[in-house]
C-alpha cells in the first residue's frame, strides 16, 4: 500500500483494526442549493483498488469527468454515506453548523454499516464535529492528503452537482448547471432579472440586496 501517498497517509491513523473514516463537504459557498456531506470507509483495501483511485484528490483538483470516474469505483468499493443539508436548514442553523450536522449523520450512517464502535473519524478543515462520541481529528487540507477525505470530498462534490443539474432544468434562466449555484456575476444579474425561489440561501444574498437598494437611495 506504497503506490499512493493519499493511501500512505491514512495508515497512520489504523491502529488495532481501528476503522478509518473520512468526511469531507461540497457547497459551503454557494448562494443557492444544499450543502452536502460525505463519510467514506475503505474497509477492504487491495493493490488492485488503489491502482484504479490513483488520481484520486480533492475533488476540486479534478475534472467533472475524473470525479464522475472515481465516484462510481468509490460508492462500489467503501462503506459509505452522502447526506443533502436543505436552505431551510442552511438559513436556521448557519452553514456550518448545517455542515458539520451532516458529516455527523454521514459518519454515523457508515458506523452503523461497518457494525463497528472502534472508529477513528478524519475531519476535512479546522472543525471537530461537536457532540460526536467518536474520536476525531481535524486535518486542514485533508481532501488533498488523505484517500478517505479526498474519497469523501469526491462523493460529495458530485452528488450536489448532480442535484445541481437536475435543479437546472426547472430553473434555467440561473444556469445553475454551470455555476452550480456560486453567485457568480451572471448568476447575480439573473437574480436581479427573474428574483429569487425557495433554493436561494436568503441570508448569503443580503450583502448584494443591500448594495442594489443604496443605488435607489433606500
Amino acid at each position: 500500500m506504497t503506490k499512493n501517498d493519499l493511501f500512505d497517509f491514512d495508515l497512520n491513523f489504523l491502529q488495532n483494526n481501528t476503522c478509518l473514516i473520512g468526511t469531507d463537504e461540497a457547497g459551503r459557498g454557494p448562494g443557492a442549493g444544499p450543502v452536502v456531506a460525505a463519510a467514506v470507509c475503505f474497509n477492504k483495501t487491495d493493490n488492485s483498488l488503489i491502482d484504479s483511485l490513483c488520481e484520486i484528490n480533492d475533488s476540486k483538483k479534478l475534472s467533472e469527468l475524473k470525479r464522475e470516474k472515481l465516484f462510481e469505483i468509490i460508492v462500489k468499493n467503501t462503506v459509505c454515506q452522502v447526506v443533502f443539508g436543505t436552505v431551510e436548514e442552511i438559513e436556521k442553523n448557519n452553514i456550518l453548523q448545517t455542515s458539520l450536522n451532516c458529516m455527523k449523520k454521514a459518519c454515523l450512517s457508515v458506523i452503523e454499516q461497518l457494525c463497528s464502535q472502534n472508529v477513528y473519524v478524519i475531519v476535512d478543515g479546522n472543525k471537530l464535529i461537536p457532540n460526536f462520541i467518536y474520536k476525531q481529528q481535524s486535518i486542514i487540507k485533508g481532501d488533498s492528503k488523505s484517500a478517505s477525505i479526498a474519497a469523501a470530498s469526491i462523493l460529495a462534490k458530485v452528488s450536489r452537482d448532480r442535484f445541481m443539474n437536475k435543479l437546472d432544468k426547472d430553473f434555467p434562466q440561473y444556469n445553475w448547471a454551470k455555476n452550480k449555484g456560486y453567485l457568480t456575476s451572471e448568476h447575480l444579474d439573473a437574480i436581479d432579472k427573474y428574483g429569487i425561489n425557495k433554493y436561494h440561501r436568503k441570508k448569503f444574498l443580503e450583502k448584494h440586496f443591500s448594495k442594489q437598494l443604496k443605488l435607489f437611495n433606500i
